[in-house]
């Protein structure tokens, strides 16, 4: 059993085939799926399919590429989201300073720091991107010591994870770590916890091997948590039953 604890099921990638892949997923042994907004279309999409779908769930947020959109009206619409019992974070938000077109540094970090002031407001855990940012973000999250989460799809260093366990947040660990230039995840994950470790996919992104390059699909993560248990020595049947624990305990489900 496997609990995707971050997908995008809102993407138009699956326009044509949502309900097909959804009902597959199901019976493929898929218990849950923490659908992630990235714009404030996406956060009204992963409440609609949290709604339709018993074992999906849904985070509400603005993404660092949408950062320049986030406004006082857009915070309150966020605000209003969460009230549903089917929201348990708010996500997908933080930095992400490497792409040069997305909004500059200043305005992520002030979108960054309003949604992490939701998310204590709220007492709602926080989905974290961070991508070349990993300074920015730590200063930024140690802002907030009340507020506890996960930085979804690690690239930092080892170094890193341990600021971030220090600071109560979770490592999320995807795809990546089967590719062959993953040394890094590798290394962070044979120092973390498996308390703290969650699975995700970033469908339609981030495919496993041996899917890399096609579109991603929540039951592909068997192959992350085989290749964890490489890494950490312990069956896959013991990481798929402590990954849905540690995915249920941080988002309350």
């Amino acid at each position: 059993m496997i609990f995707d604890s971050h997908a995008h099921y809102d993407d138009e990638s699956f326009n044509e085939d949502r309900e097909e892949v959804i009902s597959e997923l199901e019976k493929n042994n898929i218990i849950g799926v923490l659908n992630c907004g990235a714009s404030i279309e996406g956060a009204r999409d992963s409440v609609k399919l949290a709604d339709k779908y018993d074992f999906f769930y849904a985070a509400v947020g603005i993404h660092p590429e949408y950062a320049d959109k986030l406004d006082n009206n857009v915070l309150d619409e966020l605000s209003e989201l969460a009230k549903n019992p089917k929201v348990k974070a708010i996500g997908e938000i933080g930095l992400d300073y490497y792409y040069e077109e997305n909004p500059e540094r200043q305005v992520q970090k002030d979108a960054f720091v309003k949604q992490m002031e939701l998310a204590k407001q709220l007492n709602f855990p926080v989905v974290i991107h961070d991508r070349d940012a990993h300074g920015d973000t730590l200063e930024i999250i140690k802002k907030f010591p009340e507020v506890k989460g996960v930085v979804h799809c690690f690239s930092g260093s080892p170094e890193f994870a341990v600021e971030c366990l220090k600071l109560g947040y979770y490592i999320g660990c995807t795809g990546v770590v089967t590719f062959k230039n993953s040394k890094k995840i590798i290394e962070v994950l044979k120092s973390v916890p498996m308390d703290r470790i969650l699975v995700e996919t970033d469908c339609p992104y981030m495919a496993p091997v041996p899917y890399r390059g096609r579109r991603n699909r929540s039951d592909y993560i068997e192959f992350i948590i085989k290749k964890i248990s490489e890494i950490k020595n312990i069956s896959t049947e013991d990481i798929e039953k402590i990954t849905i624990q540690n995915t249920k305990s941080l988002f309350k489900i």
